[in-house]
């Protein structure tokens, strides 16, 4: 989405994607076990496409990638509002850090920065936020949970990891929930 906003915080900084955040990216999407079985990736990806990823991505309608970063410009993992649907006015949250930058509050703050952004009447002016998180990444089920991410419904078995079956569970927050939730 074009000329997608810088969002700063005391943590982080969020930035729109570039073409040199590939590096970061090809190590999360190739180096990174426990990160691709915790968000569920199973795609397998190429350096090449990473790459034209990483150049383009920022251009493309219907979506907001940031890079999130924190004390200097390197991309320590994104966050992601996909599926914008500007009539239905929801959208997608999709978050990823790289190894080494889990449980370091990242992901937190990066999540408040873009609901506030996705939800605020100067940015994307959002009714509704919504996610899925597997059953088997609790410490991710419980952080969404504190920010106010309600479970909406639960797939069973719908996601194979590895051996055997997890359920995925679907959560959103509203802009209402958002709002008094900050008062």
């Amino acid at each position: 989405m074009e000329g997608m906003p810088t969002l700063r915080g005391e943590m982080v900084t969020l930035r729109p994607i570039r073409a040199d955040d590939a590096a970061g990216m090809w190590e999360m999407v190739s180096d990174d076990p426990e990160g691709t079985r915790q968000t569920g990736t199973t795609q397998v990806f190429t350096r090449e496409q990473v790459e034209e990823w990483a150049a383009t991505v920022a251009g493309r309608d219907g979506r907001a990638d940031w890079a999130i970063t924190h004390g200097s410009d390197e991309y320590l993992g994104e966050i992601v509002l996909n599926d914008i649907d500007r009539h239905s006015r929801n959208a997608n949250l999709r978050l990823a850090l790289r190894p080494g930058q889990r449980g370091r509050g990242f992901g937190g703050e990066a999540i408040q920065l873009v609901l506030d952004h996705a939800f605020d009447e100067g940015g994307l002016a959002l009714h509704r936020v919504s996610l899925e998180v597997l059953s088997i990444n609790p410490r991710a089920y419980a952080l969404y949970e504190s920010l106010g991410f309600v479970v909406e419904g639960r797939l069973r078995e719908a996601h194979l990891d590895g051996e055997h079956w997890c359920d995925v569970i679907v959560m959103a927050v509203l802009e209402d929930d958002w709002r008094s939730r900050e008062q």
